[in-house]
């Protein structure tokens, strides 16, 4: 509507409404009378226009009849474009930046008067309030998304934490009741030596599952204070038996079976205790989540130069979906336990101790290959 005014006043066969800036000139709509053959989305070189030039001086351009006019008689864009008379305002938008221009040519001469002027001002102004109001929505729009966003993201952050509270205390109460039974029973009874040594074994089991559960969640408050996963400085050290007494400690509680294969046969400098914690990490993933008849297996070796250690278990596949958060804070994987192991704690410390060393940890899962978690860091000799 505006263009055809703009047309129907002045007489000039091509109006458009151009995006001008310092490197480009733009056809967003256009009037077409003339076969100037301009149409929205084609492109002219800035620097052939005089567009340009309304730009640079923040002001309109108007020439009823090039060839009586002292400055543009001469001028190599009427040449170029064909053109005789020419009108071009500048849409000026609210915060002072110019947008582009409301132009127009036509072959012929045309008297371009001051009510052409006016008319093509309002509604430049007219364009450039558009613009302002579109932002203006968009703007809305995206605060209204991201609001919206900001509240869906507190709701699960509220409601993770609930629930990381009810799980974290149930998973602690659970070995410090067992811890208390036992000592009652130890108290109050008299027991056989292998009953004993069977009470003393769960309490130790128990303990165990405590100061794991205990050890993550400092590990998982020091990295959200900003002060990450501590790691030792380095040092040259024998790994093998580090990770042999995780295995076994991980076998004699849990009470299933892991086959390691290990082939270390040289010193690495690491932190052994952030790697042992690592390993006990993923065998516990794997205790928690595999199928509790069928053995773990790790394999550990040194590889083209990386230090590459994987721990697999049989059992439901890890969907690909849930693949990607493993390794965040609060990521489930949905199991028959829920646990901090369930949340994903233990895998993201875990992650976060490779991290550390320089290195990554991946995860790959089907049915016929089981779910395998792989560190691989750089393995530095001493």
């Amino acid at each position: 509507m505006i263009l055809d005014a703009c047309g129907t006043a002045t007489g000039m066969g091509f109006v458009a409404v151009a995006r001008v800036t310092e490197d480009r000139w733009l056809t967003c709509a256009s009037r077409d009378h003339v076969n100037f053959g301009l149409t929205p989305g084609d492109e002219l070189d800035v620097a052939s226009t005089i567009c340009r030039e309304v730009r640079a001086c923040r002001s309109s351009i108007m020439v009823s009849n090039v060839d009586n006019s002292e400055v543009y008689r001469d001028h190599p864009t009427p040449r170029q474009y064909g053109f005789k008379s020419y009108i071009s305002v500048p849409i000026i938008r609210s915060d002072g930046s110019i947008w582009g221009t409301l132009c127009a040519i036509d072959p012929d001469p045309q008297e371009i008067g001051p009510q052409a002027e006016q008319l093509f001002t309002i509604f430049a102004r007219s364009i450039a309030r558009e613009l302002d109001r579109q932002d203006e929505l968009a703007r809305g729009r995206q605060e209204i998304a991201e609001g919206r966003a900001s509240l869906q993201t507190e709701r699960d952050t509220a409601r993770l934490r609930e629930e990381f509270i009810a799980i974290v205390g149930h998973d602690l109460r659970n070995p410090i009741a067992a811890v208390t039974s036992g000592l009652r029973m130890i108290e109050k009874r008299e027991l056989s030596p292998e009953r004993r040594a069977v009470l003393v074994l769960e309490m130790k089991r128990a303990l165990t599952r405590a100061s794991q559960i205990i050890a993550n969640l400092m590990d998982f408050a020091r990295g959200r204070l900003g002060a990450g996963i501590e790691v030792n400085a380095p040092v040259p050290v024998d790994l093998v038996p580090v990770f042999r007494d995780v295995i076994g400690e991980i076998e004699q509680v849990a009470g299933q079976p892991v086959l390691p294969s290990i082939d270390l046969p040289r010193a690495l400098v690491a932190d052994p205790q952030r790697l042992g914690q690592l390993l006990s990490n993923l065998l516990g993933n794997a205790v928690a989540h595999g199928a509790p008849d069928q053995p773990i297996t790790v394999d550990i070796a040194e590889r083209d130069g990386e230090l590459v250690a994987s721990v697999t278990n049989q059992g439901t596949p890890i969907p690909p979906e849930v693949q990607v958060s493993l390794f965040q804070p609060f990521s489930r994987n949905e199991s028959k336990q829920k646990s901090l192991q369930g949340l994903g704690l233990g895998l993201y410390i875990a992650s976060q101790i490779a991290l550390a060393h320089g290195g990554r940890l991946d995860v790959s899962s089907s049915t016929e290959a089981g779910t395998t978690f792989t560190l691989h860091m750089p393995a530095k000799p001493a």
